[in-house]
């Protein structure tokens, strides 16, 4: 209790948990382009309860993580060599990660541009099952928690604030997702920029994971950009129905 009273009473422990907050809930945003592309493969009135529970079950993995943090922290030493690089568990987990996105999301590009084809897409099949869902929503989720989990180790020892942190951007992904997903739903072409955006995460991780290291800023500026424009390509596609409409 001491020790929380402390940490209260430090201005380093609060602009911590803001850095941490704002850190997280930018990770959060690939994590949940994923789960909106999945739980829109689903039956309407399954759709809502599936995120909420693949989102719920995800807090309950990280918070689990951050109970093990000194494992985690041992993640990052070498345990194998490929290629003359030296790989972690971390590294391990990152390449796979990376791969399980880039090859889903190809799919799923796939299966839009051929509508004839039948063959498995992002969730495992034409149709997607619930299980399936959030089997692959905790999936990517442990990717992405050990990688925010072992930034924000290196940003605080206060397993507290990581706490706080975690929660507070879990929050926000929950109030964040239906919005989200109905937003993609409602605009095609935002699915295949979403894919898009996959693709490059996805293929992040793999450089990651080999060591090279990418700076976010650089992934999310052009994640940004693109948005931009294809906000003024929906803007324009608007303004010329409304003119037609006329």
């Amino acid at each position: 209790m001491e020790s929380i009273l402390a940490l209260l009473q430090d201005p380093a422990a609060w602009v911590a948990l803001a850095t941490l907050v704002v850190m997280e809930v930018v990770l959060g945003i690939d994590n949940l382009i994923f789960i909106s592309i999945l739980t829109n493969k689903l039956p309407e009135q399954h759709r809502e309860r599936a995120r909420r529970i693949g989102i719920g079950l995800a807090l309950i993995m990280r918070l689990g993580l951050l109970a093990t943090v000194a494992w985690i922290v041992r993640l990052t030493e070498p345990v194998v060599t490929i290629l003359g690089n030296e790989l972690s568990w971390k590294d391990i987990i990152l390449i796979a990660g990376g791969l399980f996105l880039v090859w889903k999301a190809t799919k799923e590009i796939h299966h839009h541009v051929d509508p004839n084809d039948r063959e498995d897409t992002l969730v495992g099949a034409a149709v997607a099952t619930f299980g399936g869902v959030i089997v692959q929503i905790l999936i990517l989720d442990l990717v992405f928690s050990i990688d925010s989990i072992i930034t924000a180790v290196g940003m605080t020892p206060h397993v507290e604030i990581m706490v706080v942190a975690v929660v507070a951007a879990v929050t926000v992904m929950l109030l964040a997702a239906n919005p989200l997903a109905n937003f993609i739903e409602k605009n095609p072409t935002i699915v295949m920029l979403a894919l898009a955006f996959l693709l490059l995460i996805g293929t992040t991780l793999i450089a990651e994971g080999f060591g090279a290291h990418v700076p976010k800023g650089y992934i999310y500026a052009a994640m940004a950009f693109s948005a931009g424009v294809e906000a003024l390509n929906m803007w324009a596609r608007n303004s010329r129905m409304r003119r037609e409409d006329k």
